[in-house]
């Protein structure tokens, strides 16, 4: 028999609430104070302005590369920790979650030690004429580092809840693991390819730290929104507003739309 649900009494709702009511003052009150602080006229001059057009620019099509890159060769990797079983699994779980938990100076660090010219394999590549820091090349691998374990987490939940009994009927009924894994597979864990994709390009649009280290500041180049949030803050400050705004409101729009494709799924 199924156990009925415990409705707490009316005050502990309100108990409740009180007790919840200083965090959710903290998240919720500070985005509005900064979007208050933006006046529409003000956002739309700024939008015109060279620095401003340069690092939204830069930022986009530098996140859109990361998702690609991500996506094509994360769900592989996804899959295998998803629908694999072997001995080390769980250390390579911990090694794709550690950008996560790495303070972003350090992931800049780490990639300069990595691909800088003295780094391990930077070294060799100076060697051959190939230079990474500080192009919009190290944007993109800066992004990749600290984004691409977000869609890996995401879609590898997704496969994994995917019943073996249906892919088994699949493979009775004729298909091949590629249309498996395109007809059947794929579909069944779209909503967390999805929800991943979502949040490796909204934490790839809003790096700083390994950006700032491994790529530079250099406006039209390497500056992306967040790092002329950073200078802006300093020498224009409607300038850092606005692009403060622009990524705050596309933040909480990717949130309203994965939330929305939730509800239709």
């Amino acid at each position: 028999m199924a156990a009925k649900k415990t409705i707490p009494p009316r005050h502990s709702w309100w108990l409740l609430i009180l007790l919840a009511f200083p965090l959710l003052g903290l998240l919720v009150i500070p985005p509005f104070a900064l979007l208050a602080r933006t006046s529409p006229a003000t956002l739309l001059r700024y939008l015109a302005a060279p620095a401003v057009v340069q690092a939204i620019g830069l930022s986009l099509w530098t996140s859109a590369a990361t998702l690609l890159i991500v996506v094509v060769f994360g769900t592989p990797l996804a899959y295998i920790l998803g629908r694999g079983a072997f001995a080390g699994k769980g250390i390579l779980e911990a090694l794709i979650d550690w950008p996560i938990v790495l303070p972003p100076a350090v992931a800049g660090i780490a990639l300069l030690m990595t691909l800088g010219r003295r780094g391990l394999i930077g070294a060799w590549l100076a060697g051959a004429g190939v230079e990474i820091p500080f192009t919009p090349i190290a944007v993109i691998i800066a992004q990749t580092f600290v984004a691409a374990p977000y869609y890996v987490k995401a879609a590898s939940v997704g496969f994994a809840a995917i019943s073996r009994d249906v892919l088994d009927s699949a493979a009775l009924d004729g298909a091949s693991p590629l249309r498996r894994f395109r007809n059947v597979t794929l579909p069944l864990a779209f909503r967390s390819v999805m929800v991943g994709g979502a949040l490796t390009w909204s934490r790839a649009l809003g790096e700083f730290g390994a950006t700032i280290i491994f790529a530079g500041n250099y406006p039209g180049r390497t500056q992306t929104m967040p790092l002329a949030v950073y200078i802006g803050f300093e020498i224009d400050m409607h300038q850092a507003l606005t692009l403060a705004a622009i990524l705050l409101l596309i933040s909480f729009g990717l949130l309203i739309g994965i939330r929305a494709a939730y509800a239709r799924a």
